[in-house]
This record gives C-alpha cells, sequence and structure tokens, in this order.
C-alpha cells in the first residue's frame, strides 16, 4: 500500500517524528543533541516553524510542532536532515544515510488532543524504562513547561498558556504527569501516526480534507454481511 501525503494545513499542529535508519542510534554524545537541538533552534524560525514539544530519544526525534504555510515544516526538516547528517557523519567517520527514509507526521486537532500529545511525546523515556519521571530526563521540554527552565527551541502552544499564570501554570503542567495516559490514548496516538491519519475528531478530519486535498482518516466499513450458521451435520460443510 502506497504511503499517503503527508498532511499539513497551515496553523494546525503536527506531530512529526524522524526516525534512525534500521533503528540505529541518530545521537552519539551529548555534543550530537546540543548540535541538533542548535540546528532546531535555528532554523524553525527561518521557516516559519513554531516547535511546541519534543523529546530527543537516542535514535528518534518526536516534535509537536506548527507551520506558519503548508511546506514549512516539510522545508525545516529537510534542511535539519542535511545539515546534521553532515554533522553526524563527520563527527562519527562515517558515511551514508542516517535516517529511516522519510519523517512521520499527523495533524492533531488542538482542543481535543494536543495536551494529550505533547504528555504523549514527554514521557517517552518514562515509556522507554530510561527515567521514572519526565523531569529526570534532559533533552526534552518538560522541564521547560513544568519547572520553568529556559529552552530555546520551546514556543508554548497557547493553549499551554491558558493553564494560568507562570508559577499556576508551571504547577497545574506538572499535575498532567502525576499519571501516563490511558491505553485507549496511547493506542490512538500510535494509530495515527503509523496509518498517516490525522489525530482529531470527524469535524476535524473533514476540513483537513477539505483544506488538504486528500483523506484524514480511514474510510468507514458498512457492517460485514452476515453469514448463515453451519450446519454441522451436513456433509458439505467445514
Amino acid at each position: 500500500m502506497a504511503r499517503l501525503p503527508r498532511l499539513y494545513v497551515p496553523g494546525v499542529p503536527n506531530h512529526v517524528i524522524v526516525r534512525g535508519n534500521n533503528r540505529q542510534a541518530i545521537f552519539g554524545s551529548e555534543g550530537d543533541r546540543i548540535f541538533f537541538h542548535r540546528c532546531l533552534a535555528e532554523r524553525a524560525p527561518v521557516h516559519g516553524v513554531s516547535i511546541h514539544a519534543y523529546v530527543m530519544m537516542t535514535n528518534h526525534v518526536h516534535l509537536l510542532a506548527t507551520g506558519s504555510g503548508s511546506m514549512s515544516i516539510s522545508r525545516l526538516m529537510q534542511s535539519i536532515g542535511r545539515r546534521y547528517v553532515g554533522y553526524y557523519n563527520h563527527q562519527h567517520d562515517r558515511t551514508g544515510t542516517l535516517w529511516e527514509g522519510r519523517h512521520k507526521s499527523i495533524p492533531v486537532e488542538t482542543d481535543r488532543h494536543l495536551v494529550d500529545c505533547q504528555r504523549y511525546i514527554e514521557l517517552n523515556p518514562v515509556r522507554a524504562g530510561i527515567v521514572k519521571h519526565p523531569a529526570d530526563y534532559p533533552w526534552s521540554s518538560h522541564r521547560h513547561f513544568a519547572f520553568d527552565k529556559p529552552d530555546t527551541l520551546v514556543t508554548p502552544h497557547e493553549l499551554i498558556v491558558t493553564l494560568g499564570y507562570k508559577g499556576e501554570r508551571t504547577l497545574a503542567y506538572r499535575s498532567l504527569f502525576e499519571e501516563d495516559l490511558d491505553a485507549e490514548t496511547l493506542q490512538k496516538i500510535r494509530s495515527s501516526v503509523q496509518k498517516g491519519w490525522a489525530l482529531g475528531s470527524d469535524a476535524f478530519c473533514k476540513q483537513l480534507e477539505s483544506l488538504g486535498g486528500r483523506r484524514a482518516q480511514p474510510r468507514r466499513r458498512g457492517p460485514k454481511p452476515v453469514q448463515p450458521a453451519l450446519d454441522l451435520d451436513d456433509p458439505n460443510g467445514v
């Protein structure tokens, strides 16, 4: 089955994932992560992208980002890819590709799923068993929101800003991480990313389809036809 083209609509947040080829590491040192962070922080404004949340794992990166144009995020990822791969290959005396094909990206409905998606991203190191709490992992946006640590890469989404004034906001934000996402929400986010569908309501998906020119959710299947019960005494039965 051919991959769906990525669906970018200006002003709509996207959950973006880029992985190492064959799940290989894309960061070999602290310096690699610092350089990748710097690349994103420098190039995101150039391409009209606001990065609301992120996590840099060993072999992949998650971003929650909004582009001002339909090509903003794609151009940012292409720019970062070229610059970082050149740096990484030089630093680690290697050649060839680093990424597992093209990056994945899905639109996220703000009111329903943005906070869940941000929690999903920052809880990644916890689910991976690397740390017990997202605040213990230095390579994500969590400390910026939960403890007001400056981060030049992060532009908070307006929905997060509405959690309250600075002191209130950090306390409210920390409370969001007292437990992991429920299994249904985790599965919904993972399935959407894997299949390339938008993360949102029917109304949100229909709006995206009218603006983006492709389906944003799978077609609904009708009920399966009722099969007659097998006659176990029928010699032609199974």
